[in-house]
């Protein structure tokens, strides 16, 4: 799928609490919309609350469309039974939120594998996107094979928004020339 190669959704929000950058439905769902509209496409969310034993679920399901054709993505959410700060149209409205991002995520084929929110804890504190770029540009000069170049860019890539994506391709792409030519 097109949409799926071109997206670009980058984790712009940070979360000052547990420090981490995460990406929104919201910020999908601008991603997708011009992109959407260039190939004549249609996106339809549908939230379904349920009770399963004492506890709510949202399932909310994503669907693709050009008018003809269909394809749709599902994820389920489980409410929480409190959480600090916020009463119940909140608590619900964040399930929502969140069940959304995770069928976006699956209908574009965002990965979200090192995301706070799957419960991989990073490895790296590093907060500031300045050191993340200066790391993996050291790294980069002193990897000696193509593989090693390319597990420490996909690491930082994702770490990083904007300008600093750009420069790391940059580091990243004069490394590789210089791995390709000593071989």
């Amino acid at each position: 799928m097109q949409i799926q190669r071109d997206l670009n959704a980058p984790k712009n929000e940070w979360n000052n609490h547990s420090k981490y950058r995460y990406r929104t439905c919201e910020g999908i769902l601008e991603a997708a919309k011009p992109l959407l509209a260039k190939q004549k496409l249609n996106i339809k969310i549908d939230d379904v609350i349920t009770n399963i034993g004492n506890r709510y679920y949202v399932k909310s399901t994503v669907t693709l469309t050009d008018g003809q054709f269909e394809i749709s993505a599902t994820s389920l959410a489980r409410e929480a039974e409190q959480r600090k700060g916020f009463d119940d149209a909140q608590l619900t409205g964040a399930t929502i939120s969140y069940a959304r991002k995770y069928a976006l995520n699956g209908l574009f084929a965002i990965d979200d594998s090192k995301d706070i929110d799957s419960t991989e804890n990073h490895e790296s504190n590093v907060n500031d996107e300045d050191e993340i770029l200066k790391n993996f540009t050291e790294l980069a000069m002193k990897t000696k094979t193509y593989d090693e170049l390319k597990s420490f860019f996909r690491d930082a890539f994702k770490k990083l928004t904007g300008e600093h994506q750009k420069k790391a391709k940059q580091v990243y792409d004069i490394r590789k020339e210089e791995l390709e030519g000593a071989n």
